[in-house]
This record gives structure tokens, C-alpha cells and sequence, in this order.
């Protein structure tokens, strides 16, 4: 996989889990755990990406 289309992917899977993010904080009874692991899991992405893009 080119380092390209490795960088599409993953923002792709931000994307995605961004979008999941947001439905979840709208819903009522979000379980804050399973949140909180989402929003770490963007955030390595995240920094993934940016690691990949200065590179």
C-alpha cells in the first residue's frame, strides 16, 4: 500500500469514527466509556495521520 493511499484510509477511519462520535454524544444513555475509547481511538488516527503527512 502506497503511503498515499495509507494516509486516504486513515482519514477515512477518522472520518468514520468522527461521524459515529457525534451520533453517539446525541443519542440519550451514551455509555461514556465506550465514548471515551472512540475518542482515543480518533485521536491516534489523528496523530497518525499528521506523523505520516510531515514524513
Amino acid at each position: 500500500m502506497s503511503l498515499s493511499s495509507h494516509l486516504q484510509e486513515l482519514k477515512r477511519k477518522h472520518q468514520t469514527l468522527s461521524d459515529h462520535v457525534e451520533d453517539l454524544q446525541r443519542s440519550p444513555g451514551v455509555d461514556d466509556l465506550e465514548l471515551a475509547k472512540l475518542k482515543k481511538k480518533k485521536l491516534q488516527i489523528k496523530e497518525e495521520i499528521t506523523r505520516l503527512a510531515t514524513h
